[in-house]
């Protein structure tokens, strides 16, 4: 059974929330979470692109970051 959705990047966000109905939409940032109705958790996170990761909007620890709270609140 599915508890959490790790949204990579701002697209993913906007295509989870639509796709189960979070209302209203906090606005997207890494890290921020946002609840659907049905209790699914959705898990924000900068898009690990070149773009975000040449320029330090992404490292590495902040990536981790966020798969392992995912990983944690999956259980």
């Amino acid at each position: 059974k599915v508890k959490v959705v790790v949204c990579l990047g701002g697209f993913a966000y906007d295509a989870a929330c639509s796709q189960f109905e979070v209302r209203p939409r906090p606005k997207f940032g890494h890290g921020v979470q946002a609840v659907a109705p049905n209790g699914l958790l959705l898990l924000c996170s900068y898009h690990p692109s070149q773009q975000n990761t040449f320029t330090g909007r992404l490292t590495e620890p902040m990536l981790d970051e966020v798969l392992a709270r995912a990983a944690e609140l999956a259980r």
